[in-house]
């Protein structure tokens, strides 16, 4: 007989090796899935995790793409990660991401064909705003009459993808496309655009921006009282009262970070590898962004590995598709292997296997 039994404190070993873990998971779990569609197993694990990094045939594209692809997933987790330590849920980034590119985007083609220093500074201060504003509803809902945030973000992300096909159709529809979807390419307009601030390395703005998140939720999470009343809530909700934390005054705190960081991703996205506002502009960043938070263990720089490797998912999976033909699902089935994975493993950290009265652990 199998039963769990829970740990007197969580297991530091099991902490550290439930990610390691969770990736080999996936990759067997992923290796069995790629044969029953028919493909090389070892070959796919190959070209999704080995080709993009050490790969003389791709690697020049590749490296540079898995910066692009880390910077949106890193700032988004990051803003979840202070949520999720509270037990603040925020389950729709992606909305927050959507809105953040669909503020950013209006303010820069508003000043088009204007060329002005200040134009790119304000579509970060819109996407950041525009994140924030969409965050603030299920906070507010939730503050005030005591409603779930995570349903409430979540439905708010189909409210942003219908917002979003209005602007890629109507207000922001490019009028020199001959009534075809999208906005015009923020790419192709020097004052509104996100290039690579060092050619050939895939670093722009929002890859550094980034960076300094993961910094500065370090340096938060560590060193100062906000950190600590976030780490105790998640911990204690009861302690944090008894320790004078306002819970409302932490939610909006929480949810309006993350939406912040999320928008200040979709802006970044919008007017630079994406370039233009479209009907299918959102490729899921807010959601992949989830299992990166937690398979970086909510830690910043967890964070930064996971998102890192997530990225390599993505640049591996696209090669993976071109090159043998696997199908777009077949690649998001295994990057979800990676959540379940985590999951189901990082039961252990807290509970320790037993089979029958007095065996073996």
């Amino acid at each position: 007989m199998i039963r769990l039994e829970k740990r007197p404190q969580p297991s530091k070993l099991w902490i550290a090796l439930t990610p390691v873990l969770a990736v080999i998971a996936t990759m067997i779990a992923g290796g069995i899935l790629f044969a029953m569609l028919g493909k090389p197993p070892v070959e796919a694990i190959r070209t999704i995790f080995w080709d993009p990094l050490f790969s003389e045939q791709f690697a020049a594209y590749s490296r540079p793409q898995l910066l692009i692809k880390a910077g949106p997933l890193i700032l988004i987790a990051i803003g979840l990660s202070l949520g999720f330590r509270a037990g603040i849920w925020n389950i729709g980034a992606e909305g927050q991401y959507i809105m953040g590119a669909i503020f950013g985007a209006a303010v820069g083609l508003a000043f088009y064909p204007m060329e002005a220093f200040y134009i790119f500074p304000l579509m970060v201060i819109a996407g950041a705003f525009g994140g924030w504003l969409w965050a603030m509803i299920p906070a507010l809902l939730r503050t005030k009459f005591n409603t779930n945030e995570i349903l409430v973000s979540l439905l708010l992300v189909y409210v942003a993808e219908f917002l979003l096909q209005s602007m890629a159709l109507g207000a922001l529809r490019n009028p020199d496309n001959s009534g075809f979807p999208g906005s015009r390419n923020l790419s192709q307009y020097a004052s509104a655009s996100n290039p690579e601030l060092f050619t050939g390395t895939g670093i722009h703005w929002g890859v550094l921006t980034a960076f300094i998140a993961v910094i500065g939720a370090y340096i938060l999470l560590s060193r100062h009282i906000l950190g600590f009343q976030i780490r105790l809530t998640g911990q204690s909700e009861r302690a944090a009262r008894f320790a004078s934390v306002n819970p409302k005054r932490l939610v909006i705190f929480c949810l309006g970070i993350s939406g912040l960081l999320a928008g200040l991703a979709g802006m970044f996205e919008v007017s630079g590898p994406s370039g233009q506002i479209s009907i299918d502009f959102n490729a899921g960043y807010g959601f992949t962004a989830i299992i990166v938070a937690f398979l970086g263990r909510l830690n910043p720089v967890g964070i930064l590995l996971a998102g890192i490797l997530m990225a390599l998912t993505y640049v591996g999976g696209e090669l993976a598709q071109i090159m043998l033909g696997l199908p777009a699902a077949a690649i998001q089935i295994f990057q979800g292997m990676l959540l379940f994975f985590l999951l189901a493993l990082d039961v252990l950290s807290n509970f320790r296997i037993r089979f029958r009265k007095g065996g073996i652990a």
